[in-house]
């Protein structure tokens, strides 16, 4: 039986989610197959378009089409974050998938949407053979105990900085 583990992709730096979805396509090419839930995105993302018709990979947003700021957050948007977190057990239980990608869950604690002991309880009942993947900046400390791999993404220069906005392929 194949064992799985618990993966964290965060920093400042970007690539977070394009990792956890390579892991996606990789896992796919050996016939796993790997259920997406992203935390506080609801806007089009080139992802989303890309693995709609994928037979290996399942893509679910669990946000609005707005961004929002922590001091925005109102319980609408606690309860879709909540309601994301089981959408993604009910996956993680169903037997049906060998990878779950919780998508920029760390940015959801750092709202406050889900609390860390939610997240950990989540881990509690990861069968022994999935792979969670965990993305999103400010991977709490207790999520990084918890974790077996983790990566810090950082960012060394950006073109951010000389004012290029999100381009449509590249950061969205």
């Amino acid at each position: 039986m194949r064992v799985g583990y618990v993966q964290i992709y965060t920093g400042d730096g970007k690539g977070k989610t394009t990792a956890a979805l390579g892991l996606a396509l990789r896992a796919s090419g050996h016939g796993l197959r790997t259920y997406v839930g992203q935390f506080m995105k609801g806007q089009h993302y080139g992802e989303l378009a890309a693995l709609r018709e994928h037979p290996d990979i399942t893509i679910e947003g669990y946000g609005g089409q707005e961004c929002i700021r922590r001091e925005e957050v109102t319980p609408e948007h606690i309860a879709q974050a909540r309601r994301g977190l089981e959408r993604a057990r009910e996956a993680m239980r169903s037997g049906d998938y060998e990878m779950i990608v919780l998508d920029e869950i760390n940015v959801a604690l750092w709202f406050g949407l889900l609390t860390v002991d939610e997240v950990l309880a989540f881990l509690d009942e990861r069968p022994e053979n999935v792979e969670v993947i965990l993305t999103g900046r400010r991977a709490p400390a207790e999520l990084v105990d918890r974790a077996d791999l983790v990566t810090e993404m950082t960012e060394v220069k950006h073109y951010y900085q000389r004012g290029v906005a999100a381009r449509d392929g590249i950061e969205r």
